[in-house]
C-alpha cells in the first residue's frame, strides 16, 4: 500500500510540474503547495464523478448481459431439453 501511495504521489508531482509548465506560472513555496493541493482536490473530485458514471452505466448494462449470457448457455447446455436445441439437432440433411 504504502508503495502505491508513494507512485501515485510521483504520478500526480510529475503531472502538476507539467500543467504549471503548460500554464506558464511560475509559484514558489506555499503558492505552488496550494495549487498542488488544490490540484490533486479537483482531480479526485473529477475522478469520483467518473467513477459514479460508469458504475451507473455498468448498472444499466447488466440486466441485459445477464439476460443474454442466460439466453447464449441455455441454448448450449447439454442437459437443457428446450425447443432451443432441436433445431441443432435436425441441421444435419437427410438424404
Amino acid at each position: 500500500m504504502r508503495a502505491r501511495e508513494k507512485v501515485y504521489r510521483e504520478h500526480i508531482k510529475r503531472e502538476v510540474d507539467a500543467v504549471l509548465r503548460e500554464s506558464g506560472l511560475r509559484l514558489e513555496g506555499e503558492k505552488r503547495d496550494l495549487f498542488e493541493q488544490r490540484y490533486v482536490q479537483e482531480r479526485r473530485r473529477i475522478e469520483h464523478v467518473l467513477r459514479e458514471e460508469i458504475d451507473a452505466k455498468r448498472q444499466q448494462e447488466l440486466p441485459g448481459l445477464k439476460e443474454r449470457l442466460k439466453k447464449e448457455f441455455q441454448e448450449s447446455s447439454p442437459g437443457v431439453t428446450s425447443s432451443a436445441s432441436k433445431p441443432s439437432a435436425s441441421a444435419t440433411p437427410q438424404k
